[in-house]
């Protein structure tokens, strides 16, 4: 029986048989920079991980390897009940594309049982990829046709709001996906919430602004 690292070799000799170099090179191109990237696609990254099955072990050694396969391989096979909200805290922290914060939050964050809670506290949280995990987390939540009781409610559309507000490109995309997914599974009085919290945005001057107010409004327009 291999152990572990020879498990992780094993793999990573797996990534090269399945290296892309013309993928790695786009998403280079695209800003998705890794230390190490072999451009496999996600589908054979998704037969390899049912392959293996759940392993948590596995799942937090891969995760610390600076390979992109790897730790989207880990986000793949780490059991959800031995990933502790502690160890979520630790591997938001060290999200540094909107790929892997897309991967992570669909592969693992959104059947944590304390997926809610922890994504409140990232959307408040100064790191820009955090915020990013936090609403796209949300988004996930959100897309299950989850409620919010009035005072969370309240705490994300202020928080949307300023995220909205913010110069950074990714937490304002992360954020506006959000609520999109957010008046998608109500009707009007959701709508008219968000849109209120940005009524600003409405004739600002600023074209972004504009578009973002445009974007909730059309994802709307058949009840507000």
């Amino acid at each position: 029986m291999m152990n572990l690292q020879e498990k992780i070799k094993e793999i990573k000799t797996n990534f090269r048989l399945s290296m892309n170099g013309e993928a790695s090179r786009s998403m280079r191109e695209k800003g998705l920079v890794y230390k190490m990237n072999f451009g496999v696609e996600i589908p054979r990254l998704k037969m390899m991980a049912s392959e293996m099955g759940k392993d948590h072990e596995l799942a937090q050694a891969l995760w610390k390897e600076d390979v992109r396969e790897c730790k989207i391989l880990a986000t793949m096979i780490q059991p959800v009940d031995s990933f502790y909200p502690e160890i979520a805290d630790i591997w938001v922290d060290d999200i540094h594309t909107m790929e892997m914060a897309e991967q992570v939050c669909m592969n693992l964050f959104q059947y944590v049982p304390y997926a809610s809670e922890k994504a409140f506290q990232w959307i408040a949280g100064e790191a820009e990829f955090v915020q990013v995990c936090g609403f796209l987390l949300l988004a996930r939540i959100f897309m299950k046709g989850a409620e919010l009781n009035e005072r969370s409610e309240n705490e994300y559309v202020d928080q949307l709001a300023v995220s909205l507000s913010q110069n950074n490109v990714r937490v304002k995309q992360a954020a506006l996906v959000s609520a999109k997914k957010y008046v998608a599974h109500d009707t009007l009085r959701r709508a008219k919430k968000i849109l209120d919290s940005i009524a600003s945005f409405k004739h600002s001057e600023d074209s972004d602004k504009k578009a973002i107010y445009i974007e909730i409004k059309e994802e709307t327009e058949d009840f507000v």
